[in-house]
C-alpha cells in the first residue's frame, strides 16, 4: 500500500461520519478519475461497456445518485473570483472551517480543512483529458493540501507534478486571461471536504455543462456583474468571454442577466472601458474569500 493511500486511510478515519463505502468510493475517484469522470459524463471509449453496471451498482450503493439535486449535494464546485482563488492557494497556516452552509450551500461537503496547505499540485483536468478536442493547457486542476495532493501525485506521476504556490498562482492568472472561470471543488468521497481549484470552461467542464442541464452544482461566487451606462460602449467583448450566457447587449448597452450571473469576474477584466464590475449580492449566498473567514475565527 502506498503511502498516500495510508494516509488517505488514517485521515478518513478520523472524519466524523465518513462510511467505509464512502472510502472506496473516494479511492475510485482519485485512483481513476478519468475513467470515473469520462463514465459519468458519458464520453469515457468503455462507457458503452461499464458505464451502465457501474451507474447501476452506484445506484444501489448511494440510493441518492439518481436524483440531480442528490449529486449536486455530494459534488460541487463554488465560484471564486482570481482574488479568492489565489488565497486559498496561498495560506500560510492550517486551517478548519466547519459547516459553511452560507458559503457552500448544501448538505454536504462544505468544509475547508487544509492540512499542509503549501503541498499543491498541478493536474491534468480529468473533463478537459477525456474530451476530443480539448481546451489547452490540461494541467489546470490545482490539489490543495493533504491527503489529496500527495495521493493524486503519487497514483498519477505523469499527469501531475508538485508546484510552488508561485506557479499556482501564474496558472490561475493564465486561465483568468484565456476567459476561464475558477471553481474550488468539494466532494463527499474526498472526505466531504474542499480538496481543488479548477479553472474552467463551458466547452469542456462537467460540473458546467451538468449546471447547465439543470443540476444545480455551481454555486455563485455572491457576487453579481453591474454595468456603467455611461461608459459601456456595446463592444460585446463581455458577452464573447461570459462562460454563463449572462450577458449581452441591447440598444447599445450589456445587459446583465443577474439570474445567471455566476460572479467569476471575468467579464469585468475583459472591459477596456471599464464599464462592468462586481456588487455584493445577498441573495447569492455569501464568498468564498478564505482569508476573511480565518479572521471572524
Amino acid at each position: 500500500m502506498r503511502p498516500s493511500t495510508r494516509l488517505f486511510i488514517r485521515e478518513a478515519c478520523r472524519t466524523p461520519g465518513y462510511s467505509f463505502l464512502e472510502w472506496l468510493h473516494g479511492y475510485f475517484y482519485g485512483r481513476w478519475p478519468y475513467l470515473y469522470i469520462g463514465i459519468g459524463m458519458k464520453s469515457h471509449a468503455l462507457n458503452r461497456i461499464f458505464g451502465p453496471p457501474l451507474r447501476w451498482l452506484a445506484y444501489i450503493l448511494f440510493p441518492g445518485l439518481g436524483n440531480k439535486k442528490s449529486i449536486a449535494e455530494g459534488y460541487h464546485g463554488k465560484v471564486v473570483s482570481l482574488e479568492a482563488a489565489t488565497q486559498l492557494i496561498t495560506v500560510n497556516e492550517e486551517v478548519r472551517l466547519t459547516d459553511l452552509e452560507k458559503i457552500i450551500p448544501y448538505a454536504r461537503a462544505r468544509d475547508i480543512i487544509l492540512q499542509n496547505p503549501d503541498h499543491l499540485a498541478a493536474f491534468d483536468c480529468p473533463c478537459r483529458m477525456i474530451r476530443p478536442n480539448p481546451c489547452l493547457p490540461l494541467d489546470v486542476c490545482l490539489i490543495v493540501g493533504e491527503p489529496f495532493a500527495s495521493f493524486i501525485v503519487e497514483h498519477h506521476p505523469h499527469r501531475s507534478r508538485w508546484i510552488t504556490a508561485g506557479e499556482g498562482i501564474k496558472r490561475l492568472q493564465e486561465e483568468h486571461e484565456r476567459g476561464h472561470v475558477h471553481h474550488a471543488f468539494f466532494k463527499d468521497a474526498m472526505l466531504d471536504r474542499f480538496y481543488a481549484i479548477c479553472s474552467c470552461c463551458k466547452c469542456c467542464c462537467g460540473a458546467m455543462n451538468a449546471y447547465r442541464d439543470g443540476t444545480p452544482m455551481i454555486a455563485s461566487s455572491g457576487y453579481v456583474c453591474n454595468v456603467n451606462a455611461d461608459r459601456c460602449v456595446g463592444c460585446e467583448n463581455c458577452v464573447n468571454f461570459c462562460q454563463f450566457g449572462a450577458l449581452s447587449v441591447t440598444d447599445g448597452i450589456a445587459v446583465v442577466n443577474t439570474a445567471a450571473c455566476m460572479g467569476c469576474g471575468v467579464c469585468t477584466s475583459k472591459c477596456q472601458q471599464e464599464a462592468l464590475f462586481l456588487l455584493r449580492d445577498p441573495s447569492k449566498g455569501m464568498p468564498l474569500e478564505i482569508q476573511k473567514l480565518i479572521a471572524r475565527v
